[in-house]
């Protein structure tokens, strides 16, 4: 297991040269531009003041880079998180309101304890077991609520917060007769140009250019002095320290909000780490990068800094624009804030409605809708967590709908270890000679009238037993003449006391009918499991065996030589050296 670093960046400090360096501040530069209209976007998103989104990008970038483990991504705002965090505190207080953004700097504070707390206790792993299913879904939920939220600024309505989807939308409709003619066209703009140039020129800066002629658009139409509203001016380029105010009361309110953000932020960051890592061949350590998470997210609290993760879209252009260390996040922060001081006092000729164009823009975009089809053909259980989900996420909350997708993917995963496949097998020849056993029925080959070989792939535990014992159960009922028994262990990795229960049953079972029950196993702990819980014991060791052709040696010779002489079935290749072989006509033999 690896172990959790106090300063892993002391690492790729000291391997920094002046190339790669020159490379990293390109790389910085080019994510700065990018940046800069997603953070507003992304704070817009979360009900907060723009400058929330660019302080974000700046101070939790730069604490993941210097404690995290991976090489390229960057952390920042995300939408997901953005979209959860309005979903969590919307109910609470006015977005935008002093109440809110306190509200928002407590519930970051403990997002990031409680990503802390996950890495410490080393559960990195844990995160695997979430299903992709549960992300699409997510995020697909999201994605509808970023943009319902965002028709009435695109409309330049005014309407009540608050409710889920169909709420939202149903309040949208019933302002349409007050819908702003310029707010619409300006939207259209923005959302058209960032589009065309994702499609046709996706190397270009679109959120910015996008933004730019949304600008220009309310410019030329005097939009400002026709009720068009316009983003407020940031009071400062850098961001300053404050404590968030911490009452019990709110910690109580926010905590299940919190965890749910701490959830989707690790599973975010986690599986872009994996990405990068496997594409470039570099190391990556999930516990260290949810550590850096958490303290990117706890130290951004004290920042003007709401809840962040990694960032694929930046990670993304980082790894294109040749960043070779995490140097390239933190020069991208550096960049951003050069940005701010010299240019921040623009973004006040920036409409709302271009804002919101472009929101809905990152909205469409955020569906998966190749996957979601490739979901619902290929996987009932998926398709089942990811309806789950989606349905909590539009009818419910966006945090609840987090809930039911890892209790659903939890169960199903459940489910699936409870039901292991137990099957008869019977061999054939494989292209390369060797042989090879395959499921008997399902291939339609002959078996043994008085072997049976037994293939159980999946766990033997407490929970997989009864299931296991009804499949046993069902085929020992078919198969009466079978009272040898060759029990293959194959995807066995550890069994536990009702396991063992199991397998001493059976084999007492087998004996009584006068047969001989035999192992397959090859796995260290499996056999030491199964030594420590007696089966070998009950067995004998010489019943214990490491590959099936010893396994068979060992039960032909307990077979009854007078049924072996009238058969013609000759399934296995050791059939021919059995009385009655002579008397088999070739085509009756299987090749084996």
């Amino acid at each position: 297991m690896t172990q959790l670093r106090l300063f892993p960046a002391r690492d790729w400090l000291r391997r920094t040269t002046p190339v790669s360096l020159k490379a990293d501040c390109l790389a910085g530069l080019t994510n700065a531009a990018i940046v800069l209209p997603q953070g507003v976007a992304f704070a817009t998103i979360a009900g907060l003041p723009p400058e929330y989104g660019l302080y974000t990008a700046m101070i939790t970038a730069i604490v993941a880079a210097l404690f995290g483990s991976s090489m390229v991504m960057v952390s920042g705002p995300t939408t997901a998180i953005s979209a959860l965090l309005f979903a969590t505190l919307e109910g609470m207080a006015v977005p935008g309101s002093a109440r809110y953004i306190e509200l928002a700097l407590l519930l970051t504070l403990l997002v990031g304890l409680f990503q802390i707390i996950a890495g410490l206790a080393r559960l990195g792993g844990l995160v695997s077991f979430v299903s992709h299913s549960v992300i699409v879904a997510f995020t697909a939920a999201a994605a509808l609520l970023i943009g319902v939220s965002q028709l009435a600024g695109a409309f330049g309505v005014k309407i009540e917060g608050g409710g889920n989807v169909v709420e939202r939308l149903i309040r949208v409709a019933e302002a349409a007769p007050e819908v702003n003619a310029l707010a619409v066209l300006i939207a259209a703009v923005t959302f058209v140009t960032v589009a065309s140039i994702q499609s046709f020129a996706p190397r270009l800066p679109g959120f910015l250019i996008a933004l730019v002629a949304g600008a220009a658009t309310a410019a030329v139409t005097g939009a400002a002095d026709k009720g068009v509203e316009m983003l407020g001016a940031i009071p400062a380029a850098l961001p300053s320290f404050h404590t968030p105010q911490i009452d019990l009361s709110d910690v109580a309110l926010l905590a299940s909000g919190a965890a749910a953000v701490a959830l989707v932020g690790l599973l975010e960051a986690i599986s872009i780490g994996r990405t990068f890592a496997l594409r470039r061949h570099e190391p990556f350590a999930p516990n260290q990068e949810i550590v850096a998470q958490g303290l990117s997210n706890s130290i951004g609290s004290f920042f003007q800094c709401y809840a962040g993760s990694g960032s694929f879209t930046r990670s993304g252009v980082n790894a294109e624009a040749g960043a070779q260390t995490p140097m390239s996040a933190i020069s991208a922060s550096l960049f951003l804030a050069a940005i701010l001081l010299l240019f921040g006092n623009y973004i006040t000729a920036i409409p709302k409605p271009a804002m919101a164009g472009l929101i809905l823009f990152v909205a469409w975009r955020l569906i998966d809708r190749k996957e979601i089809k490739h979901i619902i053909k290929t996987s009932r259980p998926e398709t089942l967590i990811l309806l789950l989900t989606l349905a909590a996420g539009l009818l419910l909350e966006l945090d609840f709908a987090i809930y039911i997708g890892v209790i659903s993917s939890f169960s199903v995963f459940i489910y699936d270890s409870a039901h292991p496949s137990l099957r008869v097998s019977a061999p054939v020849e494989a292209a390369s000679g060797r042989r090879k056993f395959r499921n008997a029925a399902l291939h339609g080959l002959p078996e043994c009238p008085q072997l049976m070989v037994v293939r159980l792939d999946g766990p033997l535990y407490f929970g997989s037993v009864e299931h296991v014992e009804e499949e046993w159960t069902a085929l020992r009922t078919k198969r009466k003449g079978q009272k040898h028994v060759i029990f293959y262990l194959k995807g066995v990795g550890k069994i536990d006391l009702s396991g063992a229960d199991f397998l001493i049953h059976a084999a007492r079972e087998i004996r009584a009918e006068g047969g001989s029950f035999h192992i397959v196993a090859l796995f260290p702990p499996l056999l030491e499991c199964l030594r420590r819980f007696q089966v070998l014991e009950e067995i004998g060791e010489d019943h214990l065996h490491i590959s099936k052709g010893d396994a068979l040696a060992a039960a032909i010779a307990n077979m009854d030589l007078s049924i072996c002489a009238t058969c013609s079935k000759r399934v296995f290749t050791e059939c021919s050296a059995l009385p009655g072989h002579e008397q088999s006509a070739p085509e009756d033999h299987p090749k084996s």
